[in-house]
This record gives C-alpha cells, sequence and structure tokens, in this order.
C-alpha cells in the first residue's frame, strides 16, 4: 500500500469558497500535505489528466468544468492514503455518500462533487507528478531541517 494521494479542490469548491473547510477535514483526518498550490488548468492539462477517461461519454464535459475555474491539487501523505483518502470524500454522487464526508458536506452533484481522489497507489503516483516535480514535494529529510533551523 502506498502511502501518498492526490486530492484536488476542484473549481465548484474552490468557487464556493469551500477550500479551507476542505483542507482542514484534510488535516483533522490525519493526512500530511506534501505540496499544495492553486492553479487554472488550460484545456490541455485537463485533457492530460483525465486521459483515462477520454472514450467516456462525459469526457468534454468534465474538461470544461476543470477548465472553468481555478482549483487546488494537493499532495497527501498518509499510511494507506489512497483508500482512507477515498472513505474521505465519499461517494461520487453525493446523494449516496456518507454523511460527513466531504462530498456529502460539500458537493452540489455528480458533476460538481467538490474533489477529486486517486483511485489507485499507481495512479497517485502518475497524478502527483501531473502537478508536482520532485522539488515541490515535502519530504521527510526537508521536514526535519525546517524544525532544526527554527
Amino acid at each position: 500500500m502506498g502511502n501518498r494521494t492526490l486530492a484536488i479542490i476542484k473549481p465548484d469548491a474552490v468557487g464556493n469558497g469551500n477550500s479551507g473547510a476542505i483542507i482542514d477535514l484534510i488535516i483533522k483526518a490525519g493526512f500530511k500535505i506534501k505540496a499544495m498550490k492553486m492553479v487554472h488548468l488550460t484545456r490541455s492539462s485537463a485533457e492530460g489528466f483525465y486521459a483515462i477517461h477520454k472514450e467516456r461519454p462525459f469526457f468534454g464535459e468534465l474538461v470544461e468544468f476543470m477548465t472553468s475555474g481555478p482549483c487546488v491539487p494537493i499532495a497527501l501523505e498518509k499510511e494507506n492514503a489512497v483508500e482512507d483518502y477515498r472513505k474521505l470524500i465519499g461517494a461520487t454522487d453525493p446523494a449516496n455518500a456518507d454523511e460527513g464526508t466531504i462530498r456529502k458536506l460539500f458537493a452540489k452533484g455528480i458533476q460538481f462533487n467538490a474533489v477529486h481522489g486517486s483511485d489507485s497507489d499507481e495512479n497517485a503516483i502518475n497524478e502527483i507528478a501531473h502537478f508536482f516535480s520532485t522539488d515541490e514535494l515535502f519530504n521527510n529529510d526537508s521536514e526535519e531541517l525546517i524544525k532544526n533551523e527554527r
């Protein structure tokens, strides 16, 4: 099991001012933020990121939505990160999501579902690399260095 996953706070949640509350839930669930930034995806970047869905009928709408405003990709670390984050965000359809999950609290529907989460350890590695270079990812050594400089 991997210990990293990618979260994306999607344009709907960013636009509704929910980024801080979502990040707070992530931290309270025991995840460490290894990298985070706000970006406005280009069409090319969104198409590349969601290429796995290229043949699906919703691909065009997904790309349009993800390029409609800024989003916040976040590299997260925790033991069993992918599975634990998927539990935290809840079902894709917020109507089917468990109480207290991010999607139950902040999503408006299947298309406007507030957040993305990697669905496997392998995809998490690729997805994190889509948004962050290795220099942008904080590792334990740099955290120790920062602590020692304080």
